[in-house]
C-alpha cells in the first residue's frame, strides 16, 4: 500500500520541499495551497521526476475547511492519510498595538485552528489503523520573546504544546506526533523581509538563513520510519539560534 502524505502550504517553500522530497521516497503526496498556478507546477515538477503527486486548491480557514482537506486527501489517498505535515502558516510583524482583531483571528485560524481540526480529522483514523505520522512546522520565535513578533511566536507555541498533546494523546496508538522548529529561511514568504532576514539569521552561530530544503530534510526525516523512536519532540532547525 502506498504511503500518502497530506502537506499544507505546499506549493512554494518549505512545503514545497517538503513534497518533494517526500516524493522521492516513494510517498503520495497531496499538495494544498491557495495558488493555482503554483500547485500545477508544483505537482507536474514531480511527476516529471517520477513520483506520485496531486494538487487541491482551497483557502483553509476554519473547521470546515480543515476537515473537507482531510476528506478530500483520503479520497486521493485511495482511502487514507498516512502523513500529516501542518506547514500552512502566516507571520505577521508589527507591534502588539499595531495588530488589528482581524489580523489576530487571521493568524490563529490559520496556525493554529487549522492544524487542530486537520487532526481531529486524521489521527483517529491512524490511530485505527495503528500507525501514522503528524509533523507540526513551529519557529523559534515560539522559545523566546521578540519585539514585533507576539502575535506569531504566540502562535506557534500553542503548535508546540499541542505537538505535544498529541503525542500523549494518539502515540500509545501509533500515531507520532512531531515538530520542527525553523530559524530563518530563504523562501518566497520571506524575500520582502531583505536585509532583516540576514540580520536575524546572524544571531544564529550557523550565521546564515537555511535553504527550504534543509528544514524538509528533518521533517522527512521526522515523519519517516527512521525516526520511529521520535515522539512529541520540537526540534530546532535554527542554525542554533535558541542554543546561545
Amino acid at each position: 500500500m502506498t504511503t500518502t502524505a497530506l502537506i499544507t502550504g505546499a506549493t512554494s517553500g518549505i512545503g514545497r520541499a517538503v513534497a518533494g522530497k517526500l516524493a522521492q521516497t516513494g510517498v503520495h503526496v497531496i499538495v494544498v495551497g491557495r495558488n493555482v498556478a503554483r500547485g500545477e507546477k508544483t505537482i507536474a515538477d514531480i511527476r516529471a521526476a517520477g513520483g506520485k503527486a496531486d494538487f487541491i486548491s482551497f483557502d483553509l480557514r476554519d473547521a470546515a475547511s480543515a476537515r473537507a482537506i482531510a476528506r478530500k486527501a483520503a479520497e486521493l489517498g485511495g482511502g487514507h492519510v498516512d502523513i500529516l505535515v501542518n506547514n500552512a502558516g502566516i507571520f505577521p510583524f508589527g507591534a502588539t498595538h499595531e495588530m488589528s482583531e482581524e489580523t489576530f483571528d487571521d493568524v490563529y485560524a490559520l496556525n493554529v485552528k487549522v492544524p487542530y481540526f486537520l487532526v481531529a480529522e486524521l489521527a483517529p483514523a491512524m490511530a485505527q489503523r495503528g500507525k501514522g505520522a503528524i509533523v507540526n512546522v513551529s519557529t523559534m520565535v515560539a522559545d523566546y520573546g521578540a519585539a514585533g513578533l507576539s502575535l506569531y511566536g504566540s502562535s506557534k507555541a500553542a503548535i508546540n504544546l499541542l505537538t505535544k498533546a498529541w503525542a500523549a494523546e494518539y502515540g500509545p496508538k501509533g500515531v507520532r506526533v512531531n515538530a520542527v522548529s525553523p530559524g530563518p529561511t530563504r523562501t518566497e514568504g520571506t524575500a520582502s523581509m531583505g536585509d532583516a532576514l540576514q540580520d536575524l539569521a546572524s544571531q544564529a552561530p550557523a550565521g546564515r538563513p537555511a535553504a527550504p530544503e534543509e528544514i524538509a530534510e528533518t521533517i522527512a526525516f521526522l515523519a519517516s520510519d527512521r525516526a520511529s523512536f521520535v515522539q512529541g519532540a520540537v526540534l530546532p532547525v535554527d542554525g542554533g539560534r535558541t542554543a546561545v
